[in-house]
């Protein structure tokens, strides 16, 4: 519904948000920009990843309107899923004639 009113080519940042308002409307727990802290050398770096949204504290969305999706962003995705110990993700390419064509689901140990 997002992708046939508005389209590809957009920015990420219009997506997200539009996404984020439908889920919510439909009753799912929604967190946008959410900081995920990592370790190093005994260090906890607080802020030094952001997913995109998380859906009821179990799926990672990462949201991108790219021409295509690149090896490192499935990369990127595993490596949020890692940290927050959460088992599946979404990485939505929204750059795409057809949006089915730009979803590709990330598993974590599944």
């Amino acid at each position: 519904m997002i992708h046939k009113e508005l389209g590809p080519g957009l920015l990420e940042s219009i997506y997200e948000r539009v996404l984020s308002h439908e889920l919510k409307k439909s009753g799912l727990k929604v967190a946008n920009q959410v900081f995920i802290p990592f370790l190093w050398d005994d260090i906890t770096f607080e802020n030094g990843f952001r997913a995109d949204l998380i859906v009821d504290d179990k799926v990672i969305i990462e949201i991108k309107s790219v021409q295509m999706i690149a090896p490192v962003h499935a990369k990127q995705l595993m490596t949020y899923l890692r940290l927050t110990k959460l088992k599946l993700g979404l990485l939505l390419n929204f750059n795409e004639a057809l949006l089915k064509d730009g979803i590709k689901r990330v598993a974590n140990n599944l």
